[in-house]
């Protein structure tokens, strides 16, 4: 009798970061299909961006919103951003609401976050506008109507929907789903602050560094954690934070009065099943505020939320 053994297949893992969608886009994947799965991601996020893009005058959503109270048909990519986009201010009870679009505007986020111009240093609630008059109209979100067949929307009269926090999130699953189907292994893909993930991890698992920005290395204070499947975000009002008519402002919004949220959390990270999902949880918990570890509880989520004072809260079964 004699023993045949299998070659042992060494598998190398690269890494590849471009920008796109105004943040930082890394693909993690084997090195003999990297060119490929690139392919794939750009294509997922060139789709995103020409359907669901706020700051091009071409894309669906904005033709949506200059439409706002007809019908409207539109791509099935855009039907299933917005319809995620709902998903979420159903879960949230509101807190994650896409009818925030003219709010941004208002506070100056009108252009790609890189047209901006961005504050440094360390983060000032007190330079933050605070909630002070409840003048917006709340729950607008449930008068969004959608068709599957064929698919349309459409948007209350006078709204203006803003998708960029799911979208992105949408845009990264996507990303990591095409990008897994084309190249037959695990692969890895990061927009900013949401971590997607498809097919079998390495065999020490995703290593991700969570962290206020997203930008910063490994040294930077935070923690690593690893993965093997689903999704990871982090929200922070720590970043993307610009000067408008001398005072700071950030992109996480109170849905009561449209300004950005004084929260007591300064970063939040969540994993869950996919990264649509962790997002939708880590933007919902700095909205929420003290309330928030204990929502993230009774969803059952593994997350880690840092205070402003830089203490942490971990919930679920997020490693210590």
């Amino acid at each position: 009798m004699s023993l045949q053994t299998s070659p042992v297949r060494l598998v190398t893992w690269t890494n590849q970061s471009w920008v796109a969608l105004g943040t930082t886009v890394v693909l993690c994947a084997e090195r003999d299909t990297a060119p490929q799965a690139r392919g794939m991601v750009q294509h997922e996020l060139d789709a995103i961006d020409r359907a669901a893009s706020r700051f091009r005058p071409d894309s669906e959503l904005e033709r949506l919103n200059r439409s706002s109270g007809s019908w409207v048909r539109v791509s099935p990519l855009l039907l299933e951003a917005v319809q995620l986009a709902l998903r979420a201010a159903e879960i949230s009870d509101g807190t994650v609401d896409p009818t925030l679009g003219q709010s941004l505007i208002d506070i100056g986020y009108d252009r790609d976050w890189q047209a901006l111009r961005p504050v440094d240093g360390d983060l000032d609630q007190s330079a933050v506008p605070g909630s002070v008059v409840m003048h917006r109209r709340r729950g607008l979100w449930r008068e969004i109507e959608t068709r599957a067949d064929p698919p349309q929307v459409r948007v209350p009269h006078g709204a203006r929907l803003d998708l960029g926090a799911t979208g992105k999130a949408l845009a990264a699953d996507r990303a990591a789903h095409a990008a897994h189907r084309i190249a037959g292994s695990g692969v890895l893909v990061a927009l900013g602050g949401d971590v997607a993930t498809a097919g079998p991890a390495p065999a020490t698992g995703w290593k991700v560094h969570v962290t206020d920005d997203h930008r910063a290395g490994t040294d930077a204070p935070g923690q690593t954690v690893s993965i093997t499947g689903g999704g990871l975000a982090t929200s922070s009002v720590a970043v993307r934070r610009w000067l408008h008519r001398g005072r700071a402002m950030h992109h996480i919004l109170d849905p009561r009065d449209g300004q950005p949220i004084r929260s007591c959390w300064r970063t939040v990270s969540v994993a869950a099943a996919s990264c649509a999902d962790a997002n939708i949880a880590s933007t919902a918990a700095v909205v929420l505020g003290r309330v928030a570890a204990d929502w993230l509880e009774e969803q059952a989520l593994p997350a880690r939320l840092v205070g402003l004072d830089g203490s942490v809260r971990l919930t679920g079964d997020w490693p210590l």
